[in-house]
């Protein structure tokens, strides 16, 4: 029989004994050892975006690795915590499935599954909010996550806050308030406070937030999307450039503007 860190029959119980190796204080590997959930806890960000990156770029086979990356970062918190007596491997996967089951009672229970996508989002907030009472989590916004990207927890908030009411009834509102942002934005930045910069800046984004929101789009994608169109632009004025003989640095303003215009009129013709 194989040593099992060689047996690729059994992929969940040989991720766990390679961990447990690992981390092993006697035998294991120095750097690994050292760990804990605080200096871990960035590369799990790190694997979760770039899982996000391959399904971006449908690369199905870099996907593979990605999710392979991201189920080492439970596997390493696991070790630990299992090390520290928090919990184990075994804890956590009974703990989601218990949180899967008795979130959906219309698949697992006696429930029935004849329900709109409204109610069954209302049926989900119901549970949730029961889930939050057990943990002596109150509050509207209890719960919601401090260290997520700052732009993802401003919806999260704002969605919390809509569902007790506290939201405007269209985009018209958000619009309004959009252009007052914008207005005191101008007025932090003509009196040089840098202070009352960042907060209307930040006041700014919030209601971009929102704003999405309201015209159910995810803010994320929006930018990411925005940033790949940016990138491909300002590469093909730099291709332009170098056809005739210079480098970004070598140009000015006006000459690379004219450049992304001619960029962007040529993406219109052949969008592909």
């Amino acid at each position: 029989m194989p040593d099992l860190i060689h047996d690729a029959s059994q992929p969940m119980p040989r991720l766990l004994e390679i961990m447990r190796r690992l981390r092993d204080p006697q035998s294991g590997c120095p750097w690994d050892i050292e760990q804990t959930f605080q200096t871990i806890a960035p590369y799990t960000i790190e694997e979760a975006y770039e899982v996000a990156d391959a399904i971006a770029r449908n690369d199905w086979s870099e996907l593979e690795g990605e999710l392979g990356d991201l189920l080492l970062q439970t596997v390493y918190h696991t070790q630990i915590g299992a090390e520290s007596g928090h919990f184990t491997f075994d804890s956590v996967a009974n703990a989601i499935s218990d949180k899967m089951v008795a979130r959906h009672p219309h698949v697992f229970g006696d429930e029935s599954r004849d329900k709109s996508a409204d109610q069954q989002t209302a049926d989900w907030e119901k549970i949730k909010a029961a889930e939050r009472a057990k943990k002596a989590q109150a509050g509207t916004l209890d719960g919601v996550a401090l260290n997520l990207p700052a732009l993802l927890r401003a919806v999260k908030l704002q969605k919390r806050a809509a569902r007790v009411g506290f939201d405007w009834p269209s985009t018209d509102e958000v619009l309004d308030k959009l252009q007052e942002e914008t207005r005191e934005l101008v007025e932090a930045r003509d009196n040089k406070s840098k202070t009352d910069m960042l907060d209307e800046f930040g006041d700014l984004l919030f209601v971009m937030a929102n704003l999405a929101r309201h015209m159910d789009i995810d803010p994320e994608e929006a930018l990411r999307s925005t940033n790949a169109k940016f990138t491909a632009r300002f590469e093909a004025v730099e291709r332009k450039l170098s056809d005739m003989g210079k480098r970004p640095e070598d140009s000015d303003l006006k000459e690379m503007d004219a450049l992304w215009d001619a960029v962007k009129a040529e993406a219109r013709i052949c969008p592909d």
